[in-house]
C-alpha cells in the first residue's frame, strides 16, 4: 500500500468517525416513531409540525397522527400516541387533569403562549346592541343575532364539536335565547366570518387567540360571569344554582403533553418538547402567512426555522 493509498484510507476512516461522532444527542435512544398528534386548527398544525421537524433534525423518527382533540387522551394513556402539542385551558383543562389522575401522562409544560377563547362579534354588532360586551345584553339584542333558520332566537357560531367548550350547556345554564350551530371545520368557522364583515351581517362566533381574525378585524369578546373550577364541577355556584356552565370559558395556559413511559423511552425528545417555547405574536404570524397568504405549513415552519436557528437548536442540545 503506497503512502496516497494509505492517506486516502486515513481520511476515509477519519470522515466516518467524524460523521458518528456529529449525530446529534439522543438519536440512538430508539429509532421507533414518536407520534405526534395534529387536531383541525392551522396554528396547531404549525406547532406541531415545528416540533417534529426539529426533532427530525436531532436524529429522532416522527409520525404525524390525525387525532381527536379531546378523544386522544386514550391513545396517550395506551401509549399508542406519544405527544399533544397543544391543550388549551380554555377547553382541555378538564379532559388533561383527568388524564393526568390516571398516572399515564405527563404535563410537559407550558408553550409559551397565553390562549383566550370566547364568544366574539365584530364591531359594527354593537351599534345594533350598545349594552355589549355584557353578557346580560344577549336576550335582548337576540334578533340581531338572528338569522331566518333561527329567528326570533339569535345565533351563535360555535367551533367545532370536538372542540368541547360548554356552549351548548353555557346557553342553557345562562337562559340565553340563542341556537347554537356549530361549525364543521376551522376553516369553515373563519371563512363565514369573513363572508359575515363583507356583508356587514349579523354575526356572532367562537373566536380564539392566538390567531390572525383578533389583528384583521376590530371587535369584542362577550364578557361572561368570570370562570372558576367551580363553575364548571359545582351546579350551585353561580347564578344558575342548578346547572354548571353558567360563566365564561377560562382564559390561560396552552400546555404539552404526553404519554409518561414515553419520557423512558426518547429522553432527549422529551427534554425538547419541555423546552419548546413559542410566544402569540410569533405564532400569530404563522398563522397570517398560511391562512391569509397562502404558504403552506411546511412553507411556514422551515421559514420559521430558518430565521430562528439559535433557539430551536438549544431545545435539542
Amino acid at each position: 500500500m503506497n503512502n496516497k493509498t494509505r492517506f486516502n484510507l486515513f481520511k476515509s476512516v477519519f470522515l466516518v468517525m467524524f460523521a458518528a461522532l456529529a449525530l446529534p444527542a439522543g438519536a440512538v435512544e430508539s429509532k421507533d416513531p414518536i407520534k405526534l398528534t395534529l387536531h383541525d386548527w392551522t396554528g396547531q398544525y404549525l406547532t406541531t409540525t415545528l416540533m417534529g421537524e426539529i426533532l427530525k433534525k436531532a436524529g429522532y423518527n416522527v409520525e404525524y397522527v390525525q387525532a381527536d382533540y379531546i378523544a386522544q387522551f386514550a391513545g396517550l394513556e395506551s401509549g399508542d400516541l406519544h405527544i399533544a402539542m397543544e391543550m388549551w385551558e380554555t377547553t382541555g383543562k378538564q379532559a388533561m387533569d383527568a388524564s393526568l389522575a390516571t398516572g399515564k401522562t405527563v404535563d410537559l409544560g407550558e408553550t409559551g403562549m397565553d390562549a383566550k377563547e370566547e364568544w366574539w362579534y365584530p364591531m359594527y354588532m354593537k351599534e345594533k346592541c350598545p349594552g355589549l360586551p355584557d353578557w346580560k345584553a344577549l336576550n335582548g339584542c337576540a334578533e340581531a343575532f338572528s338569522t331566518p333558520e333561527t329567528a326570533p332566537k339569535g345565533r351563535y357560531l360555535g367551533g367545532p364539536v370536538t372542540w368541547a367548550g360548554f356552549d351548548d350547556e353555557r346557553v342553557e345554564a345562562l337562559g340565553l335565547d340563542y341556537e347554537v350551530v356549530h361549525a364543521g371545520t376551522d376553516a369553515a368557522l373563519f371563512s363565514e366570518l369573513e363572508s359575515a364583515i363583507q356583508r356587514k351581517a349579523p354575526i356572532l362566533l367562537w373566536v380564539y387567540a392566538p390567531h390572525w381574525a383578533v389583528a384583521k378585524y376590530e371587535g369584542e369578546w362577550i364578557e361572561f360571569p368570570e370562570y372558576t373550577d367551580a363553575c364548571y364541577d359545582d351546579p350551585s355556584w353561580g347564578i344558575n344554582k342548578d346547572m354548571a356552565y353558567d360563566c365564561g370559558k377560562p382564559f390561560g395556559w396552552i400546555k404539552k403533553v404526553g404519554w409518561k413511559d414515553g419520557e423512558k423511552k426518547w429522553p432527549g425528545a422529551y427534554k425538547a418538547v419541555r423546552n419548546f417555547k413559542i410566544d402569540n405574536a410569533q405564532m400569530s404570524q404563522m398563522i397570517v402567512e398560511v391562512d391569509l397568504e397562502g404558504k403552506s405549513v411546511d412553507e411556514t415552519v422551515a421559514k420559521w426555522m430558518r430565521e430562528n436557528e439559535s433557539t430551536w437548536k438549544g431545545w435539542i442540545k
